[in-house]
């Protein structure tokens, strides 16, 4: 996985719990970090460098093992950032984050492989593509780089996907088309353990698709491949329980990082790390 973080065979256990997975391990948590001014929970957003490389810091210092940057908010309804802009916002961050903890482990958040390939050049370890390889060129740099890389699928673009999502069997189209790209990895000879999936959670789903795609995960957990799962202060939450601002969603995101231990997921992506690393404490030391 390159020069950051020396031989693959060495630190792979490390970075995907079904690798060597046993049940009730907890969850690996990968913390978010938004470099931006419009990201959906507004607790989340760290637009100044020296308040993202603050925040980062105190993400690992909570307990997560991956940090997960992005530079542009793909929330319903966000308009697209010039490459340029997010190139500007991330790349400083993950440098900086680098030089002081080398040993950390970065993720970054991004549809476009000229940013994806210029993070992992500053340090990352992984790609987080939300659009399922929208952009044709980001297998090659998954491939090039030999990096980690996280597949999930979106129906549409951020900036309308919301406004009406259609699917005649959800779980099956959703599983067909992850299942699709991680073939083309694999067909292009990227490792299986370097690879994880994600059935995307409220990007182009209303309530009743994500609770099928959850109630269905096993589709997903019991395919050799590590799955992640990001339902963190998400809408769904909201409307289930009724809370309608992001702060008040930390109860149902805990809810749904239990479910996650439960069912075998290896990766909960979200924005409170010390509730959640909490939470896999005391669930793994119960069973």
């Amino acid at each position: 996985m390159g020069d950051n973080l020396g031989p693959q065979e060495n630190r792979r256990h490390y970075i995907f719990r079904n690798i060597s997975r046993q049940k009730n391990n907890p969850c690996i948590i990968m913390g978010i970090l938004n470099i931006t001014p419009d990201s959906f929970h507004s607790e989340s957003r760290r637009f100044q460098l020296e308040d993202s490389i603050k925040r980062g810091i105190e993400i690992w210092d909570y307990g997560a093992t991956w940090l997960d940057i992005g530079g542009e908010s793909t929330r319903p309804g966000a308009e697209p950032v010039d490459i340029d802009e997010e190139l500007r916002r991330v790349i400083p961050a993950i440098k900086s984050l680098k030089e002081i903890r080398p040993e950390g482990l970065i993720s970054i958040d991004t549809r476009r492989a000229v940013v994806a390939r210029e993070a992992i050049k500053a340090g990352a370890e992984m790609i987080n593509d939300i659009s399922g390889f929208s952009d044709p060129e980001m297998i090659d740099v998954v491939i090039e780089t030999g990096c980690a890389v996280c597949v999930m699928h979106m129906q549409g673009e951020p900036e309308k996907m919301q406004e009406n999502p259609e699917y005649e069997n959800c779980v099956d189209e959703v599983s067909s088309f992850l299942f699709s790209k991680v073939q083309q990895l694999l067909d292009s000879g990227h490792p299986k353990e370097l690879i994880v999936i994600d059935p995307g959670i409220g990007f182009g789903k209303l309530l009743n698709h994500n609770i099928e795609l959850m109630k269905n995960i096993h589709l997903l957990t019991q395919s050799n491949f590590s799955t992640l799962l990001g339902v963190s202060r998400k809408s769904m939450i909201g409307q289930i329980t009724g809370k309608q601002k992001t702060e008040d969603r930390l109860p149902g995101t805990l809810a749904t990082s239990a479910f996650a231990f439960y069912n075998d997921i290896d990766i909960i992506r979200v924005h409170d790390i010390d509730e959640n690393v909490d939470l896999m404490k005391v669930l793994s030391e119960l069973n």
